[in-house]
């Protein structure tokens, strides 16, 4: 496959980093503790700027979003992808849209391959037509669109900390992400990565190529048992890529800054690189699940930090670039 020209740095830097590389000894993901979110605020503050400002992944436990609530959306997810194909086939993607359904069509500019995995994204403005039928699933849409809800004011809720220590007002991204406008474009996507038994035995492949996100904050779930997501650690003295592991716990969620918030922030906060890779011999050869809720400002707001170290940038042109290399055509 011919290498593809990517218009940004962020994806040419991808396009670097396809290789195995090799497992860190010790995991140093930073777990904060939300409890008593207002109270707490400015402890809480403190933790979520250091970790993102010197790794750019931290998790986060005793948060707003209610265990039970995460359990469902799962069982949700799983039974939206046991649908027959066609029947997703009708939820078809809208290219350019990030809503619907896709069959391994993202492809990585890390391994210039497609990712192992189907997906179903959730934006609100878009999903006329490809919500699943109600005789199918019958509470699938106000039950997710409920779940969104409570992923964004998570969301939202960490940026305010995060626009406290940038100098901004305090719901400045909270306007930014407007639910209740046509403008909106934050994502929940819902992942299905493939068992094992269903991939060609003679290829490697990744379940998510390495990468980086292209949106403010990643806010990631994941199920006990189902590993796989690893984070780049650094290079050692032969420039191999070290990756640590994240490990899955019930209800604590895993987060991230995207290329979008280390721009605003003028590349205070760190978007760091992470993959899915395939589990080893040892570990569950099923299926794997996850959820990612995408805080992405809205179209029209434009992206700039308070010291302009970049051009001023839409949100909607950001995202139509990343989103454009990312799945094949």
């Amino acid at each position: 496959m011919a290498t593809t020209a990517y218009e940004l740095d962020e994806l040419k830097f991808e396009s670097t980093i396809g290789g195995k590389g090799i497992d860190a000894e010790h995991t140093k993901i930073p777990v904060i503790d939300m409890s008593n979110f207002e109270s707490c605020r400015e402890e809480i503050t403190e933790q979520l700027w250091q970790a993102a400002t010197e790794v750019g992944f931290f998790q986060i436990k005793h948060h707003s979003i209610a265990l039970k609530k995460i359990e469902h959306a799962f069982d949700l997810t799983e039974r939206l992808f046991n649908l027959p194909k066609p029947d997703k086939q009708n939820l078809s993607l809208k290219m350019g849209k990030n809503a619907g359904w896709e069959f391994k069509q993202q492809v990585r500019p890390s391994t210039d391959s497609a990712d192992q995995k189907e997906s179903y994204q959730i934006t609100r403005p878009h999903m006329d037509g490809i919500w699943p039928s109600k005789l199918l699933l019958p509470h699938f849409q106000n039950d997710m669109l409920d779940f969104e809800a409570q992923a964004w004011q998570l969301g939202m809720n960490i940026l305010s900390c995060f626009a406290d220590k940038l100098g901004f007002e305090r719901h400045f991204f909270a306007q930014a992400h407007q639910p209740n406008s046509n403008q909106y474009q934050s994502t929940l996507r819902l992942l299905h990565y493939l068992p094992i038994e269903q991939l060609t035995k003679s290829e490697e492949h990744w379940r998510a190529g390495a990468h980086t996100d292209f949106d403010c904050l990643t806010m990631v779930f994941q199920q006990p048992n189902q590993g796989g997501l690893q984070v780049a650690a650094g290079k050692t003295s032969k420039h191999q890529q070290v990756w640590s592991n994240v490990e899955p716990q019930a209800g604590v969620i895993t987060c991230n800054i995207g290329d979008m918030l280390m721009r605003w922030s003028d590349d205070k906060l760190k978007s760091t690189l992470h993959r899915v890779r395939m589990p080893y011999p040892t570990e569950n050869q099923g299926s794997r699940y996850s959820m990612a809720f995408f805080c992405q400002a809205n179209k029209d707001k434009i992206i700039q930090g308070p010291e302009k170290k970049y051009q001023a940038i839409t949100a909607q042109d950001y995202l139509d670039m990343r989103i454009n290399a990312n799945f094949s055509k």
